[in-house]
C-alpha cells in the first residue's frame, strides 16, 4: 500500500523558504475545512492545520507564487520525525512532505 496524501486548503502564514545544502526548502501551514451537521441539525465547522514541507523545484514554486491566504492543492506523503529541543526534551513532528503543488483560485 502506498503512503499518499492529497490536501486542498488555504495557506495560514507566509511560507518560510530557506536553502539547505544548496537546495531550497519551503515550510508552510495549510488549513483544511470540514463542514457537517449533527443529528439535531446544528452546523459544525472544523478547521485542521497541517505542516507542509517541500524541497527543490516544488519549494521554488512555493517561494515564487504562494502567499498567506492562497488556496492550493498539494500531494505528497505523510512523514513523522523527532528531535531534541534546547531543553533536551524529545519533540515529535508529523508533516506532509509534498512533491506537487497546484495553485488554485485567483
Amino acid at each position: 500500500m502506498q503512503n499518499k496524501v492529497q490536501l486542498i486548503g488555504h495557506v495560514g502564514q507566509e511560507p518560510e523558504v530557506k536553502t539547505v545544502n544548496n537546495k531550497k526548502v519551503a515550510n508552510l501551514s495549510l488549513a483544511t475545512n470540514e463542514v457537517y451537521y449533527k443529528d439535531n441539525g446544528d452546523k459544525v465547522e472544523k478547521t485542521e492545520w497541517h505542516r507542509v514541507t517541500a524541497w527543490g523545484k516544488t519549494a521554488e514554486i512555493i517561494d515564487k507564487y504562494v502567499v498567506k491566504g492562497k488556496e492550493i492543492a498539494v500531494e505528497g506523503k505523510l512523514t513523522h520525525r523527532s528531535y531534541d529541543d534546547k531543553d533536551g526534551n524529545k519533540r515529535y513532528i508529523t508533516e506532509v512532505l509534498i512533491n506537487e503543488v497546484l495553485l488554485l483560485g485567483k
